[in-house]
């Protein structure tokens, strides 16, 4: 019985030690793996890595990881126009199936699935500012995004001019719907602001009020999935495949 309560012991400070060392080891990999994808994509701050799964030692004998969540706070995206970006907030990614090289010099996950917001102060960048003639003497563009409620954004629009003499200075608001068109974020009025008496050319209405933005570049050649729009922006899902972590 003595003999057995040692080996007990021995087994539990084992364990113990093995979990330690398991534990320092996750975490000393994650602080790697950030700085690393940190300069891999020329990041302005280290990203969050979060490995997951137990134990993590045994993952890298067998030379993948089942599961790394990735979180960036700031991302500037490519917008398809030289010199140009959006900024991505939040985004998170989880990475499953995680395999890297022998010398960890790089990694690519099986798969990802991800969010990200773009803030309306952002996307209203990306819309036609300028004021563009609808009518005669008319003109209007766009100055406001916010959220419209059941996943639709509200555009403000700021007609001014002047019709028959009279002066005119008014915002009007329309509800826009949000889809990904052909990797882009496309905004699409359901419906046209009217003004009573003046007939608006809708081709010219919607050349300020629909627009699309394409949203290149994304870490790893993740893309677009799905947008919706919410109370603090425009949520963005994307995914990928053969993402490419470091390397």
């Amino acid at each position: 019985m003595r003999a057995l309560r040692i080996l007990l012991i021995l087994v539990v400070i084992l364990g113990g030690l093995f979990v330690i060392a398991d534990r320092v080891a996750v975490h000393f990999a994650e602080g790697e793996a950030a700085d690393k994808l940190k300069s891999t994509e020329n990041l302005a701050s280290t990203p969050d890595v979060n490995i997951k799964g137990f134990p993590f030692l045994t993952q890298v004998a067998g030379g993948s990881l089942d599961d790394v969540e990735v979180g960036i706070k700031d991302y500037e995206a490519a917008t398809g126009t030289a010199g140009k970006t959006i900024r991505i907030d939040d985004l998170k990614a989880d990475m499953k199936g995680v395999s890297f090289s022998g010398d960890y010099s790089s990694a690519t996950a099986a798969s990802a699935t991800g969010t990200a917001t773009i803030s309306y102060a952002e996307l209203l960048r990306t819309a036609k500012s300028e004021p563009t003639e609808v009518a005669p003497g008319v003109r209007a563009r766009v100055v406001g995004l916010s959220d419209g409620g059941n996943g639709k954004i509200k555009v403000a629009v700021r007609v001014t001019g002047s019709f028959l003499t009279v002066p005119i200075d008014r915002t009007v608001s329309l509800l826009s719907t949000v889809t990904v068109v052909n990797d882009k974020v496309e905004v699409h009025a359901d419906s046209l602001p009217k003004l009573a008496a003046i007939s608006l050319a809708e081709n010219r209405v919607r050349n300020i009020t629909d627009f699309q933005q394409a949203i290149d570049h994304l870490p790893g050649g993740i893309t677009l999935d799905k947008v919706q729009a919410a109370q603090d922006g425009v949520q963005v899902s994307v995914k990928g495949s053969d993402v490419r972590l470091a390397g």
